[in-house]
């Protein structure tokens, strides 16, 4: 197959490490396809960095200062005849024009099992914390293709821990954090190689 060209999606302030596992996953070859632009919103990023060390094309579009900024990230994703688009640490919602364009091309990963702890203010330690809180003996990552709403997009896999009677949400996070580099990068693997097939809610492994 084709190898596919992939935009990697990320906050101001990320560290960068779900994209870093992409760039890699590409590097090595377990996935078909190329990072071909990284889209930020802060030059200074930790990930922006990581990013030209790979030399990978930066984007940093800020969204407070560009009135058309979903027209903006439409055109730099189109025009990079990008295939796959990857959010790492984006809290953005899409702009429906992208979405619409690029259905069941746009993934997401979420440091919980969804339906749980996920939606609008649910990311990062605060995900661990309600979990801890809630009292779950187990948690994990979910990789998910993104529609209009946060965390509702149909699920393409997930992996689990165990939340541990003395975990914190710190030391909850650092083994999350693990699954959810190993999950994403073998969703955007499946994605590269063809293997992917959403029938209504559920994604199909062909």
């Amino acid at each position: 197959m084709k190898p596919v060209n992939i935009a990697v999606m990320i906050s101001g302030h990320g560290r960068g490490s779900n994209m870093t596992a992409i760039i890699e996953g590409c590097e090595s070859g377990k996935i078909n396809g190329k990072v071909v632009c990284v889209i930020g919103v802060n030059e200074t990023a930790p990930a922006v960095a990581i990013a030209r060390e790979h030399g990978i094309e930066t984007v940093c579009v800020p969204p407070k200062t560009t009135e058309s900024y979903d027209d903006v990230i439409f055109d730099t994703l189109k025009s990079r005849n990008v295939d796959l688009v990857c959010l790492a640490g984006y809290m953005r919602l899409l702009g429906a024009k992208i979405v619409k364009e690029y259905k069941n091309r746009i993934m997401n990963v979420h440091p919980a099992l969804i339906p749980l702890f996920c939606g609008k203010g649910m990311y990062g330690i605060h995900v661990h914390t309600a979990a801890i809180e809630y009292g779950v003996k187990v948690s994990g990552a979910t990789v998910h293709f993104v529609n209009e709403e946060y965390d509702l997009g149909p699920i393409i896999a997930q992996k689990t821990v165990p939340v541990l009677d003395d975990d914190t949400p710190e030391t909850l996070a650092a083994r999350v954090l693990e699954k959810e580099h190993e999950c994403y990068v073998e969703s955007v693997a499946l994605f590269s190689q063809g293997k992917l097939k959403v029938e209504g809610r559920k994604v199909v492994k062909l």
